[in-house]
């Protein structure tokens, strides 16, 4: 059933009966043609273009507890990209683009808000930095600009401009903005069972069947699946799953805490980050601040985050809008990134034949994910690499050919 307004008209006036489940809840297969290790966003897109655009319908993808309960639905939604590098430029700048259509692909409301993202400027080495990155983005045909104090003024009304952090103008995307991330997490699911993908929930891996350098099987805790093909994109646990393949992945896992307060009416109408207070901040559509900062320092699996965390963010939040002290804080939370040397991510096989991998998007995974499931997806069906994933290869780190976005990454998550 296509979701429209004729659809929900007729669904109203018949008491909503007829609605289907959004996707199916099925038994495991003993064999399948690949299996997709991982039910958030990158998972669950790369098992839709598989069978969208390549045609391979005998497909699982195994989630170890919820369709999108890992950092997909425990981030703050935001999505631009205004990276440094070509190859990184191209690669976000994709996601962003198919984004912009996804909502169409899928049949389901993301909820892209294409609001303007806006990096303050607080003094001459920024406003350098911020030039150096304009022409950067110029080059590499992605949008972006420089606007002043003033404009910046008027489009954040209550934001301290002259206090200890001046405020000397901003880095502009336009096209930068939000989007619903259960929504993505949930559009792709729907989009993908309807395309014969079976979704498995609550199904651990436990372990692989290997031969001559090959995975034969995957232990679950749903039983043993046969599979020819295997991609992995399980973010903060890449390093888990590679272990238990037999192989090393250069990434570290850490937190990086959100939270939100209660809803206040709306003010807030673009993304905004500053590198001096070292926070950013978003209003949701229901009138939420949704407020995030620096990851983790130390390594970790937690989920829950810390109080000095929570402090630092709330304080640097107030500082640039003083109104916020007499907010209350609503909920906190914290997910699990991993980070590669370059703060780059890794794309295409492992050191094991048949299993190909999408992690090391370190704080930018949301805002990747349908390039990244896209180009698994072809790693995966091809067993070569896009020629937008070729330089994001593990063999990279062997070569010195790294990717260095440390710069773009940033906070601006």
């Amino acid at each position: 059933m296509n979701y429209n307004v004729f659809n929900l008209l007729w669904q109203g006036l018949s008491g909503h009966k007829g609605w289907q489940q959004a996707w199916r809840s099925p038994e495991p297969k003993s064999r399948y043609d690949a299996v997709i290790i991982g039910g958030g966003g990158h998972g669950l897109a790369t098992a839709y273009y598989l069978a969208r655009e390549h045609g391979l319908t005998n497909i699982a993808v195994l989630e170890k507890g919820w369709i999108g309960g890992g950092n997909t639905g425990r981030n703050t939604t935001n999505v631009r990209s205004d990276y440094m590098f070509p190859e990184s430029a191209a690669m976000y700048d994709m996601a962003l683009r198919l984004y912009e259509t996804l909502g169409r692909d899928l049949n389901y409301n993301i909820m892209l808000s294409q609001r303007g993202w806006l990096t303050l400027i607080h003094d001459q080495h920024q406003m350098e930095g911020a030039r150096h990155k304009a022409n950067w983005l110029q080059c590499n045909g992605v949008d972006g600009e420089i606007i002043g104090a003033g404009q910046v003024a008027e489009m954040l009304p209550g934001m301290e401009t002259n206090g200890r952090f001046p405020v000397r103008g901003a880095f502009m995307q336009k096209r930068g903005g939000t989007i619903r991330h259960d929504a993505v997490a949930w559009g792709y699911a729907r989009a993908a069972d309807r395309l014969g993908v079976d979704i498995i929930q609550n199904c651990e891996v436990q372990g692989f069947d290997m031969a001559d350098g090959r995975v034969t099987a995957i232990n679950t805790s749903r039983g043993r699946i046969e599979t020819d093909r295997v991609g992995v994109a399980v973010a903060g646990h890449s390093g888990v799953i590679a272990e238990k393949a037999g192989f090393r992945l250069p990434i570290t896992s850490h937190c990086l805490q959100a939270m939100v307060s209660e809803p206040v009416r709306p003010f807030l109408d673009h993304v905004v980050i500053s590198p001096g207070t070292g926070v950013y901040i978003n209003q949701t559509q229901k009138g939420e601040m949704v407020m995030g900062g620096v990851l983790d320092l130390y390594n970790s699996y937690g989920q829950r985050g810390n109080f000095p965390t929570i402090e630092k963010v709330v304080t640097s939040a107030v500082e640039m809008f003083p109104t916020f002290s007499q907010t209350r804080l609503m909920r906190h939370w914290a997910g699990i990134v991993d980070i590669s040397p370059d703060s780059s991510p890794i794309l295409g096989q492992t050191p094991v034949a048949n299993m190909h991998i999408n992690c090391g998007w370190g704080t930018g995974g949301f805002k990747a994910i349908p390039a990244g499931g896209y180009l698994l997806a072809h790693s995966i069906a091809k067993g070569t690499p896009h020629e937008l994933a070729a330089p994001f290869g593990l063999n990279r780190f062997r070569d010195n050919r790294l990717v260095d976005e440390g710069a773009a990454a940033g906070i601006a998550h």
